[in-house]
């Protein structure tokens, strides 16, 4: 069983989602929790009242993962009240689905900012307290099969998450050797409320659960919550600037 308790972790867009799912999971482990929203703050508080009852502490912190400022104030935050994290989860993302046609600088802009420029500020910002950490810090970011893959609708986002998976190399390169891991997700087709606005959703849906190399299983945020866990233990130590794919397999096809 892995044990967390002790440490203290930070889920950015952890409301809702995969995020809400991570933030379940660390709790269950034994961690406290610091869940960042921008707009749920009912659901993020409703989170933290569950985690309470699990007998872990738990923060909310409305901040907006794109804006250098707001990262470097709920970090700030976060060290007044439990004065260290050990576990950083960058799950944020956004930029829409359109073509690459339709897509503005604001577009761009936005969409780099929010979920590759994020993880770079919250990495500074969080900095003096992770290289604090006992054992390892763990740095964890989401990504998804549009990095390496063309997919219709996408190409924003894809190019911004093949943009993270470099950066995530990169930080590892330059601050792995001062005790702190950085690896990535790439979780396959989940059902969240971002996904379901996907152009064609229910096809996409469909053609991807037929594609699983799982038997009687669907792909939930809880499973990718699981490997979040696994990269958030010790048990990771020696897993590091790595990509690790929760796609049931769905990808092997080609």
């Amino acid at each position: 069983m892995i044990d967390l308790r002790g440490r203290v972790a930070l889920v950015t867009g952890g409301s809702r989602g995969i995020g809400r799912a991570c933030v379940e999971r660390l709790a269950e482990a034994g961690a406290d929790v610091v869940i960042n929203y921008l707009t749920s703050r009912e659901a993020a508080q409703e989170l933290a009242r569950a985690v309470e009852r699990r007998g872990r502490r738990a923060l909310t912190v409305k901040a907006d993962v794109s804006e250098p400022e707001d990262v470097a104030a709920m970090l700030e935050h976060l060290g007044e009240r439990f004065g260290r994290l050990d576990i950083l989860v960058s799950n944020v993302a956004g930029g829409g689905f359109r073509s690459l046609l339709e897509a503005s600088p604001r577009h761009f802009e936005a969409t780099m900012n929010t979920n590759v420029r994020a993880l770079l500020s919250l990495t500074q910002a969080a900095y003096p307290l992770l290289k604090q950490s006992s054992g390892l810090a763990k740095v964890i970011a989401m990504s998804s099969h549009g990095s390496h893959r063309a997919l219709p609708a996408y190409g924003l986002l894809g190019a911004s998450k093949a943009a993270l998976e470099s950066l995530v190399r990169h930080l590892a390169l330059e601050l792995g050797p001062q005790g702190i891991n950085f690896n990535v997700v790439l979780a396959g087709l989940v059902p969240t409320d971002s996904t379901q606005h996907l152009p064609e959703a229910d096809k996409f849906f469909a053609a991807n659960q037929a594609r699983l190399l799982v038997r009687e299983r669907e792909l939930t945020p809880a499973d990718v919550a699981n490997t979040v866990l696994y990269l958030a233990s010790p048990l990771s130590d020696l897993i590091q600037g790595q990509v690790i794919v929760v796609d049931g397999g769905a990808t092997l096809h080609g």
